[in-house]
């Protein structure tokens, strides 16, 4: 892990024209539209979707109910929250190099750990068009695909689930062939504004394709606050996540890099043993 993060450090200081070291620039969405008020009304009408606990531990979402297992996500849902909170950030991107890095399953872990903070509430968005997986990690099966929320098919009242009291999922029910367009329309932000001023979300959480895979990723970087990037123990290239890094960062702000999968842990590591 320590050669990991030296490794990235280096690259960031080699880049041209890369900010001094401590001082990353920081990007500012525009705010668009009038600030968001609480609207109790639209949570309470959202239809309820009671997850089965099996399939959520056979499908690895483990921050449904609070033990062990899932202290390492809620220790980072606590580190994201209160860092988006400093800067006055809504909206989180979740990518990745490559495929198979589990950027899904961490978002999903996120979005359920987010349900135990009742005084919080989150959106969730599965925007990976071409390989949706946020239904199948739930074990949910939604009436409306996300593509017709987007095209303004059907409202958010219509094709969202709501998580306990707390939390709004929009999951896709089948894989679209070319979404870029769709990510891209001036129509698909407009529509997160509007979200964003209705629901008064504190995080809105959106699963990304891998970035170096597609441009899918790129349409919609700009319409976030920051990103998380996931890379797979053994699996991602430093090579390749600097590049991820890179190319995040000329878009909007990196608010961390998490290591995933890693299984070199000591359980005399764990504060639970």
């Amino acid at each position: 892990m320590e050669k990991l993060q030296m490794a990235l450090e280096k690259a960031r200081r080699e880049r041209k024209g890369a900010a001094a070291p401590g001082e990353p620039p920081v990007y500012t969405r525009p705010n668009t539209g009038p600030q968001p008020t609480a609207s109790k009304m639209i949570w309470g009408m959202l239809e309820d979707f009671e997850p089965n606990p099996k399939v959520l531990v056979d499908n690895h979402i483990l921050t449904w109910t609070a033990h062990p297992d899932a202290n390492p996500f809620d220790v980072l849902r606590t580190k994201i929250y209160l860092l988006m909170k400093e800067h006055g950030w809504k909206r989180l991107a979740i990518t990745s190099p490559d495929k198979g890095c589990g950027k899904s399953t961490l978002a999903c872990n996120l979005a359920a750990g987010f349900t135990r903070q009742q005084e919080l509430k989150s959106l969730l968005f599965d925007f990976d068009l071409r390989r949706p997986s946020v239904a199948r990690l739930l074990g949910m099966e939604p009436e409306h695909d996300i593509a017709k929320l987007l095209r303004g098919e059907v409202s958010a009242l219509e094709q969202m689930k709501r998580l306990r009291a707390n939390v709004a999922v929009s999951a896709a029910r089948a894989p679209i062939t070319d979404p870029t367009q769709l990510l891209l329309s001036h129509k698909t932000a407009q529509l997160l504004d509007t979200l964003e001023n209705d629901f008064a979300p504190d995080v809105m959480i959106f699963d990304l394709p891998p970035m170096l895979v597609t441009d899918d990723a790129r349409a919609v970087l700009r319409n976030v606050d920051c990103t998380l990037i996931v890379a797979g123990a053994g699996q991602t290239r430093i090579g390749r996540l600097d590049v991820c890094e890179r190319e995040v960062a000329e878009l909007t702000n990196v608010v961390g890099v998490v290591l995933n999968s890693c299984r070199h842990i000591e359980p005399s590591d764990s504060y639970y043993y």
